[in-house]
């Protein structure tokens, strides 16, 4: 019988934890209209020797403004992958979500966003972990992403850090404090801290989120992290044990 602790941990097929005998985490972003936080993250990363994963929509690599944060993520050894060309919702919100995509809409959408990251030097066998649009998904979905010999992943859950784009007057928004606390609370109160953890937070937000940014505290939290004894590696380095082809 396998150990718990050396294997992944699912949602309906889509890895959501890597294992957890080690004290590695894989730092997450994504991005679609908003891309405010690149140039922080970025260099806070550079400075700690720090490689993360970024996963981005068409809308994010169609703009001009972005392409030298990207060239920058691609440059500087960062994983870069897929988020959906356009978006697209793939399952309704209701428990458990219905398909609301054609296999042919969802092959679409995925080839033009392929395209994209081929277009900026990645070859489609580098970009094989995909974070569905609204981290969101239906079993189809995953099947249908196996079939292109790439890998469904999200975040894994337990904090709020993935609230972080929430605009100033939503009712569930969540302060960059609140998040941080609760982050390092996890880590402290879960029997298995923060081991295999892929942590999802946006390279940007709305400008109607003004009080607070996460990405503007992100060396604080790796630096916390850091001593508390975790490394940092890319999707592919967390994974790739347990998904090589």
């Amino acid at each position: 019988m396998a150990d718990s602790k050396t294997t992944l941990t699912f949602d309906r097929g889509c890895i959501i934890r890597g294992p957890r005998d080690k004290k590695v985490i894989a730092l997450e972003f994504t991005g679609g209209e908003f891309g405010d936080g690149g140039t922080t993250i970025l260099d806070t990363l550079k400075k700690r020797g720090i490689k993360g994963s970024f996963y981005f929509t068409g809308d994010f690599y169609n703009t001009e403004a972005f392409k030298p944060i990207i060239e920058r993520i691609r440059d500087e050894g960062h994983y870069l992958g897929p988020h959906s060309y356009a978006h697209l919702l793939y399952g309704s919100w209701e428990n458990p979500p219905k398909l609301l995509v054609t296999r042919e809409q969802f092959d679409d959408d995925l080839t033009s966003n392929l395209q994209q990251i081929e277009g900026f030097g990645v070859p489609r066998g580098k970009a094989r972990y995909f974070i569905p649009p609204y981290e969101h998904f239906t079993p189809e979905i995953v099947e249908w992403t196996k079939a292109w010999g790439m890998v469904l992943v999200n975040y894994s859950p337990g904090t709020r850090t993935h609230a972080d784009y929430m605009e100033d007057d939503d009712p569930k928004y969540v302060t960059s404090d609140e998040m941080i606390k609760g982050l390092l609370d996890y880590e402290k109160t879960s029997p298995d801290g923060l081991n295999g953890f892929m942590l999802l937070t946006h390279i940007g937000a709305s400008p109607r989120r003004t009080r607070d940014h996460l990405y503007e505290h992100l060396g604080e939290i790796v630096d916390e992290l850091t001593k508390r004894g975790y490394t940092f590696v890319r999707i592919d380095e967390l994974l790739g044990p347990w998904t090589e082809p």
